[in-house]
């Protein structure tokens, strides 16, 4: 087939072109799960490859919370960042974000868990113990950053909306952290109850802080979140795209045997220990949205501020949203298999 460059064709090639050139370095966001440092340790050695493989320097961008990296790059200051599926649904819907791939465990799983952590000295042991206090409020608890899947979207689901309570109503007091400092505040009793999950747990808390860990004892787990997605701005050129998502993709996979084992070294430090990355697409947020919807749904209907008309048809708004969300989720399904 025969292909004719119009005016409009070669001006956006000229464009592309231009951005292409104006790109010397890749600005890498890191959600703020634990310290800068911890942070840096892990992710500098696979920084330091993608620098290597795309020929340009990869600067690691943190911020004191998740939605320091969303803003980053919704004012292209993040070009590619590691987010949580809630972060990453944030940065999809207001910073021109799009997923690209996803992480694995090093043990292939696709998956963690979200938890509710206590002290081992405490007598609560379960979500039902602490559901039991709610009317003295008089426990302190350690919620999540507000854009963490696992540290707050989950369990405000699965804890709080599926039971008809807020924090707020149960507790004495309500303090927001990262998953490292929440398990801290637990360990050392300066609060009661705190969200976690277990790759911050089991795979990063227990290596780095093995004395603090075993103060701690975990009292809920959740239903399976899917592992984390990686994103890029939608914006960069797709020339530079398709080498990214090429290195993401090789790595710990494809190369000299020596090649793998140390990368796969390289991907076992970072985060929780992970394995090769898989290809991935906006679509893994769908059942994210789907319990953000739930979770809008149950705080809705539980809103006595609201007339029984208003609720019915902002209700109905949602089940036609998660409809939606369904019918694309059915036609997904069948392709995933």
């Amino acid at each position: 087939m025969r292909h004719t460059l119009t005016a409009a064709s070669l001006m956006a090639l000229a464009t592309a072109s231009a951005q292409a050139q104006e790109i010397d370095q890749i600005d890498f966001g890191i959600i703020s799960t634990e310290s800068a440092q911890a942070l840096q340790e892990s992710f500098g050695p696979f920084i330091e490859d993608m620098s290597e493989y795309l020929g340009m320097e990869v600067e690691p961008f943190f911020a004191s919370d998740y939605a320091g990296v969303i803003e980053g790059m919704r004012f292209d200051q993040v070009d590619v960042a590691w987010f949580g599926n809630k972060s990453a649904m944030e940065a999809v819907d207001r910073a021109g974000g799009e997923i690209f791939a996803q992480t694995i465990k090093d043990d292939g799983s696709e998956g963690y868990y979200s938890l509710l952590l206590a002290h081992v000295d405490s007598p609560l042991d379960s979500l039902e113990d602490v559901l039991a206090t709610c009317d003295e409020q008089s426990l302190d608890f350690g919620n999540g950053d507000p854009n963490s899947t696992s540290g707050f979207l989950v369990p405000s689901y699965y804890v709080f909306a599926l039971n008809d309570v807020t924090p707020e109503e149960c507790f004495d007091n309500v303090t927001t952290a990262n998953h490292e400092t929440n398990a801290l505040a637990v360990a050392n009793k300066q609060v009661d109850i705190a969200t976690n999950n277990t790759e911050s747990l089991y795979a990063r808390l227990a290596k780095s802080k093995p004395e603090a860990a075993a103060q701690i004892k975990e009292i809920w787990r959740s239903p399976l979140i899917p592992s984390d997605p990686m994103v890029w701005r939608a914006n960069l050129p797709e020339e530079l795209k398709q080498d990214i998502l090429y290195f993401f993709l090789q790595y710990g996979r494809f190369g000299e045997q020596e090649k793998i084992a140390r990368e796969r070294e390289v991907l076992a430090s970072m985060s929780d220990g992970w394995g090769p990355f898989l290809m991935s697409s906006n679509l893994q947020l769908i059942p994210i949205r789907q319990l953000e919807l739930f979770r809008n749904m149950t705080r809705i209907e539980n809103d006595e501020t609201l007339s029984q008309e208003e609720k019915e048809a902002q209700v109905a708004e949602i089940e036609a949203q998660l409809a939606e969300l369904g019918e694309l989720e059915a036609i997904v399904a069948p392709a995933q298999d």
